[in-house]
């Protein structure tokens, strides 16, 4: 099978798959109150700090109160890190969480809460990496860029393939890969329905392939092991 065959291939199984799981997240996309559309820019960005390496759950109970304390970046900045440690006691890691806020939102509230156009401008801000770059460009400029973490790298390699990389943010494939099949009519649907995929359906261990609406077009089903085990949103 030659090249452009093999890429034509792939090309259908990727409309396939945002076919598929546009349609699931309809019916079984989680309601957090950050996917609202009363949600704003600061809202969105603000969660995608506090969901790193914890449960969207655990963020979920915590948001009310939190964006309720802290409504904007002027806010937050204003806020000691102790206060904000004191906070961010139940999600973990709340120390380097409490560091990461307050750089982050005394840098935004100098810019008049506006982030940059372009990702070389973004990641020059205090606490923006790669990820937050992503979030940072598809929530508040509407780039279709993943939110690419643990759980969603699960999701692709096994209905796709493996990376051949250890980090997920330096493995071209995989961030190729990611940014195609984000780009969906709605980018931001499509990076939820991954993520609800991985934490409901694909999980790490004991996967739920008999209910998952993508098992026919996945490696995984066909004895593939994907090198991810981690992602526990």
């Amino acid at each position: 099978m030659n090249k452009s065959t093999n890429d034509e291939l792939n090309a259908q199984k990727i409309i396939y798959f945002q076919r598929r799981m546009t349609d699931w997240y309809k019916i079984n996309g989680r309601n957090f109150a950050w996917r609202k559309r009363s949600a704003s820019k600061y809202h969105k960005i603000i969660v995608e700090v506090l969901l790193q390496r914890t449960k969207a759950e655990n963020v979920s109970n915590l948001y009310p109160s939190f964006i309720h304390a802290y409504p904007n970046w002027k806010a937050l900045s204003r806020a000691t890190e102790r206060e904000l440690q004191q906070f961010l006691m139940p999600l973990g890691l709340w120390k380097r969480r409490a560091i990461s806020l307050l750089a982050l939102s005394k840098e935004m509230a100098k810019r008049g809460g506006r982030f940059p156009r372009f990702r070389e401008e973004i990641e020059k801000i205090p606490s923006v990496g790669q990820y937050i770059a992503n979030a940072i460009l598809l929530f508040c400029h509407g780039e279709p860029q993943p939110l690419l973490d643990a759980g969603m790298a699960r999701v692709l390699e096994r209905v796709f393939g493996p990376r051949k990389l250890a980090d997920i943010r330096s493995d071209p494939y995989l961030q190729r890969l990611a940014r195609l099949i984000v780009s969906a009519p709605n980018p931001q649907e499509m990076n939820w329905a991954i993520l609800d995929l991985a934490s409901l359906i694909c999980r790490p261990h004991n996967p739920k392939c008999i209910m998952c609406p993508i098992n026919k077009i996945c490696l995984y089903t066909t004895g593939f092991s994907s090198s991810v085990s981690g992602g526990i949103r």
